[in-house]
């Protein structure tokens, strides 16, 4: 998932590839038991290095959401999707959320506000 623009350019890439693939899971766009696009394929589609891209793929394996099915390809694990959302809401409290709660209170405003202004 994108972070807000100050911390996105000072991302390493593979955090940012990363963030599409936790995206594209969190979407259905992958979906859990298919495959995901090859390494070399995921490179070449953003124009990334594939070892670039096989270091996001290790982050996703170390934490078992995906499975390296020798032969066959990289699958999405039963569970991951629920997993992966428990991990990213986690994450989006304790280190986006203060940063934009600060913010909001800088610019006053509050959630009935914002909520407003987003239709």
């Amino acid at each position: 998932m994108p972070r807000p623009t100050g911390t996105q350019a000072t991302r390493p890439v593979y955090l940012k590839l990363r963030d599409e693939i936790v995206a594209a899971i969190l979407t259905g766009t992958f979906r859990e038991g298919e495959l995901l696009p090859s390494v070399r394929s995921f490179a070449a589609e953003h124009g990334a290095n594939p070892l670039t891209v096989a270091k996001a793929y290790q982050q996703f394996q170390d934490d078992g959401l995906i499975a390296v099915r020798r032969g066959i390809g990289v699958e999405l694990l039963p569970g991951a999707r629920r997993r992966l959302l428990e991990q990213e809401r986690a994450q989006f409290l304790a280190e986006d959320w203060p940063a934009i709660r600060q913010r909001m209170e800088l610019l006053e405003l509050d959630a009935g506000r914002l909520a407003t202004a987003a239709n």
